[in-house]
């Protein structure tokens, strides 16, 4: 492309960013307006158009919206995430949030949701902390599910394959307990054992959407630094909504720049600084 292609013009740019605000809730600052040229310059050239102008134009006045819709929001989502990431979470569901939970209703199974989860490392770390309780004398049963909007970060969280530098976090006994290695010994992959695999379910689901397809009977969700990508009418939308899925005193756990939760639903309980209870 030339360098004049590599560029959105004001209109286009206004336009992309009325789209992904309007479809996913995040908003695009100007700011953000290189970012966005340079995510999308990749997608315009393996589509063949001569710039990204061209793209936009192709994607509204050509009728391919619907279907481009899906590799455009995957092009724009940020999806940084780490196994064990903000530990003290997983701390406050092993010491705190689980045996509570156990205690209070004598039930035997527990369901957790990752509800932004990326390449599925969150949903993966809670499995290795539940699962590491059931070894230590606990008895229950646990499902995971992850979601997220990106159908290219869910392709990577259901193969559960990594590169073994990503798991600099993980506790060296869980390394060797929760991964197999790949039989290439040339090769730095490593896949999480087919008995967490088993125990977590994932599928593309949009925060923005009226309805979630998702029982209405969880005990712990994860919704760890999205909010603050949302206007705040949207984080009272979207809280609420994820709220109405926990059971009567389940767990909200939010990013700790997050926080301002309990301002946006004060309804909410709030038990740690990030950690809420409805």
């Amino acid at each position: 492309m030339q360098e004049s292609a590599l560029h959105l013009s004001d209109r286009h740019f206004k336009t992309i960013a009325k789209l992904i605000e309007g479809q996913v809730g995040i908003k695009l600052p100007a700011g953000k307006r290189l970012m966005l040229e340079g995510r999308l310059h990749k997608r315009a050239r393996a589509l063949n158009f001569s710039g990204l102008n061209e793209y936009v134009d192709n994607l509204f006045d050509d009728g391919q919206f619907d279907g481009e819709l899906t590799h455009l929001i995957d092009v724009v989502t940020t999806n940084k995430t780490d196994f064990f990431r903000e530990p003290s979470h997983f701390t406050f569901m092993r010491d705190v949030a689980v045996p509570e939970l156990l205690r209070s209703r004598g039930r035997s199974d527990l369901k957790v949701w990752s509800s932004a989860c990326s390449t599925g490392m969150e949903a993966y770390t809670t499995a290795m902390v539940l699962d590491d309780m059931t070894r230590s004398g606990y008895r229950f049963r646990f499902r995971i599910l992850g979601t997220d909007i990106s159908t290219a970060v869910l392709r990577l969280a259901k193969t559960a394959i990594y590169t073994r530098d990503v798991l600099a976090p993980v506790p060296a006994e869980f390394i060797k307990r929760y991964f197999l290695s790949s039989r290439d010994r040339t090769s730095d992959e490593v896949r999480v054992v087919p008995e967490l695999r088993r125990a977590t379910n994932f599928m593309r689901m949009n925060l923005m959407d009226s309805n979630y397809p998702v029982d209405r009977d969880v005990d712990i969700i994860f919704c760890r630094n999205v909010l603050i990508y949302f206007e705040r009418e949207t984080q009272r939308k979207v809280v609420e909504q994820l709220c109405s899925h926990l059971r009567p005193g389940g767990y909200l756990m939010v990013g700790h720049s997050e926080s301002m939760v309990h301002s946006v639903v004060p309804s909410l309980k709030q038990v740690q600084p990030t950690v809420f209870r409805i």
